[in-house]
């Protein structure tokens, strides 16, 4: 059994410095060796009305902003920028993507040409994005399920299926929230969704923002083949997602898990393994 795909979330988490974002790629895939690496492109005046834009931070002390149309736009990068990102990504080897937010954004990042770009959850019921997606993208399309309904969710696969690009949708099993107690991860949604979509849809895949590296383990052998976890440098740093993220080290222990993990995913070869005959002849009872 292969390990899954692993995707390092760094979202916003680079506080809206490039070189931070720099220095984050560098890590992820040197060090923690992630398969890919993914941001988020907004364009706020488009996504957020003008009451939501001028509104105050619901949580001040994570704002980087005095409104939060204001924080959203401290920390949001350039598609020159996000160009920048993406050539770093090949010379280290790691693949570039971006969750996307509105209309702008999709056609900004299309132009970028990443191998996959992210729906996140809030925007899945977004059919016009999905729409042009599907007729002007030709990767992998990824799709959160967070606070979206089986009904919603049958909606989507739909219009993949009538695009004729079903084939090309990863489907991620995911609870919104930042973080999410273990009792609310609710694993066993991933059984649902393998059920149902996994031979309509390319892979099926988890996005956790849970504590800890426990439940992405238990995700990759319920048939998770996709894993994305948030990534921060310091999860003491200000912002809404540092607390549900992985630091390097627990990043890169999670990729050696899921290595040995699959390793150890299969079936005796034969009933007595060549390492227990040694034992056995050793150890075994034997009759006198």
């Amino acid at each position: 059994m292969k390990k899954p795909i692993v995707i390092a979330e760094i979202g916003c988490n680079h506080k809206g410095d490039l070189d931070i974002a720099k220095e984050m790629i560098k890590i992820a895939a040197l060090y923690c060796k992630v398969d890919a690496v993914k941001f988020q492109k907004r364009n706020n005046r488009e996504l957020l009305s003008e009451e939501e834009y001028n509104a105050p931070h619901p949580n001040p002390i994570n704002s980087y902003g005095k409104t939060y149309g204001e924080h959203r736009e401290y920390l949001e990068l350039s598609l020159e920028q996000n160009r920048e990102l993406k050539e770093l990504c090949e010379e280290y080897g790691v693949i570039y993507s971006t969750s996307v937010w509105d209309m702008t954004s999709v056609k900004e990042i299309i132009s970028l040409k990443p191998k996959f770009i992210k729906i996140p959850s809030a925007m899945n019921t977004h059919f016009e994005m999905l729409d042009f997606l599907f007729d002007n993208y030709n990767g992998e399309i990824h799709i959160s399920t967070g606070m979206t309904t089986t009904e919603e969710v049958d909606k989507i696969i739909e219009l993949a299926i009538n695009k004729k690009r079903n084939k090309d949708i990863v489907l991620y099993s995911c609870t919104s929230g930042y973080p999410v107690p273990f009792e609310d991860v609710c694993l066993l949604e991933i059984n649902k969704i393998v059920d149902k979509y996994k031979d309509i849809v390319k892979a099926i895949g988890f996005s956790g923002h849970h504590l800890g590296t426990a439940v992405d383990i238990a995700a990759f052998t319920l048939g998770a083949e996709y894993i994305e976890r948030h990534f921060t440098l310091d999860r003491t740093w200000k912002g809404t997602d540092h607390s549900a993220s992985l630091e390097p080290e627990d990043m890169r222990r999670l990729i050696l898990d899921f290595e040995n993990v699959a390793k150890a995913l299969d079936y005796k070869k034969e009933e007595i393994l060549d390492l227990e005959k040694v034992q056995r002849n050793k150890l075994k009872y034997k009759e006198r």
